[in-house]
């Protein structure tokens, strides 16, 4: 049995095929994210769902379906298996029979990027990478520091000034550069990517790179399994760069050519926005194709202040396939969704996630939503990373 069953690297917008043991960022013909692909036909021959569910916690016991060919560049920090939560109090409060959260707070460093980055770092050490660089507006930037510090590697993170504190200090105590930026993530990107061009940083930037989103679909493959081998039928996810949205579409995707699933109809795929950062959702009102730049990003959700995702196109046609949709939400609903859940429940959300109540409530009040349906959402960290200091 193969440690992965990974092929090639296909690029998502011409169809162009990359190796997958050589190093890559994004297509050079059209300049789309790349995807790896594996052979799903020799793992449903192979593999056995149950044997899975049976192995030790955590992200790498699904490894033939992730990018890394050997064991010993697995860089692990306890990341996956991250909990779904029943939410009985908040849904009788909605009128809502079967709602969950997913609840990534706990992962290594505080939030779902910690999958996305083990993913990344493990297979740029797999490849001989030696420095990494990243922009962020917070978490992803924590997380690659850890990672890269586990796997022996060199950091350097680009991030607003205004990023939530703990995401600086977490950064610099794992032994990361960190340089602080007078604007927003696309302008810290436009930084990193000079620098990584000019020294030789390797750029682990959002879908800049083909393996962070395998991480992150290894949610979708644990919604599954949580499930019974099922999907819910409504997501809503908090989206700034996509990556996990695209991510669990790529696992259900993955899981219904396994022949793993019991029954195949996927959820409806719901992207969370802020109002002061909606490019998706004006996409979606509009039935775009692609996203338009967001000029004078602003929100709370610092996770969310992405003014155009590099996986637009992905984005959309994902939320499109599914019959889904995408919704903004003002701060001020983002917050008395984080005491509401709280107070209901005793998760202390991101804002982020927090804003996905907030589209919850919306799209009840719209009467998007059956109340019988099994319902998901996303808290992607701890709200105890955007506590200030005193």
């Amino acid at each position: 049995m193969s440690h992965s069953y990974i092929t090639y690297l296909e690029c998502s917008g011409c169809g162009r095929m990359y190796s997958h043991e050589e190093l890559h960022t994004y297509c050079r013909a059209c300049t789309s994210p790349l995807l790896p692909r594996y052979d799903l036909e020799s793992a449903r021959r192979r593999v056995d769902r149950d044997r899975v569910s049976r192995r030790e916690r955590g992200m790498w016991r699904w490894h033939e379906l992730l990018p890394v060919l050997t064991p010993e560049n697995q860089v692990f920090l306890g990341e996956g298996d991250m909990p779904l939560l029943p939410l009985p109090f908040l849904g009788s409060d909605l009128g809502l029979s079967h709602l969950f959260v997913k609840d990534e707070s706990m992962n290594p460093t505080g939030s779902f990027k910690a999958r996305g980055l083990a993913s990344a770092i493990s297979k740029a050490k797999e490849l001989g990478v030696e420095k990494v660089i990243i922009p962020t507006a917070g978490n992803a930037g924590g997380a690659m520091a850890a990672y890269a510090a586990r796997a022996g590697m060199k950091a350097h993170i680009f991030m607003p000034k205004d990023t939530p504190h703990a995401n600086m200090e977490e950064s610099r105590m794992v032994g990361a550069e960190v340089t602080l930026v007078d604007g927003l993530i696309s302008d810290a990107a436009k930084l990193a990517g000079e620098k990584a061009a000019a020294e030789g940083w390797f750029d682990v930037s959002t879908f800049k790179e083909p393996y962070r989103v395998e991480g992150k679909k290894v949610m979708g493959f644990e919604l599954a399994e949580q499930f019974g081998w099922q999907l819910p039928d409504v997501i809503l996810y908090p989206t700034g760069g996509g990556t996990g949205l695209v991510g669990m579409w790529k696992a259900f995707d993955e899981l219904e050519k396994l022949g793993w699933l019991e029954k195949t109809k996927r959820p409806r795929m719901v992207a969370v926005q802020a109002e002061g950062c909606a490019p998706v959702v004006k996409a979606v009102k509009e039935n775009a194709s692609a996203c338009e730049f967001w000029q004078g990003a602003q929100t709370i959700a610092s996770g969310l202040r992405v003014p155009k995702s590099f996986a637009d196109r992905l984005i959309l046609g994902n939320i499109y396939a599914s019959g889904g949709t995408a919704v903004a939400v003002s701060d001020e609903a983002i917050l008395e969704s984080q005491s509401h859940l709280a107070r209901l429940e005793g998760i202390f959300a991101a804002p982020e996630g927090a804003a996905t109540l907030a589209a919850l409530k919306q799209l009840i009040q719209q009467g998007w939503l059956d109340p019988d349906e099994r319902i998901v959402l996303f808290n992607t960290g701890s709200g105890l990373k955007y506590l200030k200091p005193a």
